[in-house]
């Protein structure tokens, strides 16, 4: 008969070599299922993170009219006028920029070409101009004035029909806006002078004025009635 004995002995350890075997390649399929069951996590994290945060609302960070104190050694005094004063600027530049706009798509006759060109560049020059001042107020510690209905509400220059105007009547109403701004440009920078605010003083002479008084000569002269032809 054989001898069984020795097998019984030897069985033991091949089972508990299989039981580790088993355990190791047991751990390693659940190593890897974590692995995979992270990377999947990490991925939908990510792309949680990646999806625009639309439709927030929240409180404003600042309201209009209140002004945050900037260390540029100006008292507060002197930023909350030249605030003021700007914003009334920065309104009516606004109103003679887009006047431009609309008379350069409504023009007509003669001189339409050289006005179409003429009014783009105004514009572009003007826009030059909104962007200097708006950034002026933020500077100063206020809030500049940026929406269409707060310019409406702010602004004095006349408000031009919806329809389309002879050109004329529109170099008319471009050069009463010209006048508004320069009028009110000088006396706020002689009031920004005074204040100590060179900055907003430079502002307004070097760039709103200078530029206004140009573009002025160059609408004005369209509309003096000389002869195209024959001298009188």
């Amino acid at each position: 008969m054989h001898d069984t004995s020795a097998n019984l002995i030897v069985d033991p350890i091949a089972a508990a070599i299989c039981v580790k075997t088993a355990e190791a390649r047991c751990g390693a399929m659940n190593r890897s299922e974590w692995i995979m069951s992270k990377a999947t996590m990490d991925a939908d994290e990510i792309l949680r993170r990646a999806t625009p945060q639309a439709h927030q609302s929240g409180h404003e960070m600042q309201p209009f009219g209140r002004v945050v104190h900037m260390p540029i050694a100006l008292p507060a005094s002197v930023c909350a006028e030249s605030i003021a004063n700007l914003n009334q600027v920065l309104a009516d530049t606004i109103t003679l920029r887009d006047l431009y706009k609309k008379h350069h798509w409504q023009l007509s006759g003669p001189t339409f070409y050289q006005l179409h060109l003429l009014f783009d560049k105004h514009y572009e020059e003007q826009n030059g101009l909104v962007d200097a001042l708006a950034e002026r107020v933020q500077l100063l510690g206020g809030i500049s004035l940026a929406m269409a209905h707060d310019i409406a509400e702010t602004t004095i220059v006349p408000r031009p029909p919806k329809g389309r105007e002879i050109v004329p009547v529109q170099i008319s109403r471009l050069l009463h806006a010209h006048e508004i701004v320069l009028k009110e440009a000088r006396t706020m920078a002689r009031l920004a002078a005074d204040g100590d605010d060179q900055g907003t003083n430079d502002l307004l002479v070097s760039q709103v004025i200078r530029i206004n008084e140009l573009q002025v000569w160059f609408v004005a002269e369209h509309v003096v009635q000389t002869p195209l032809v024959r001298a009188q």
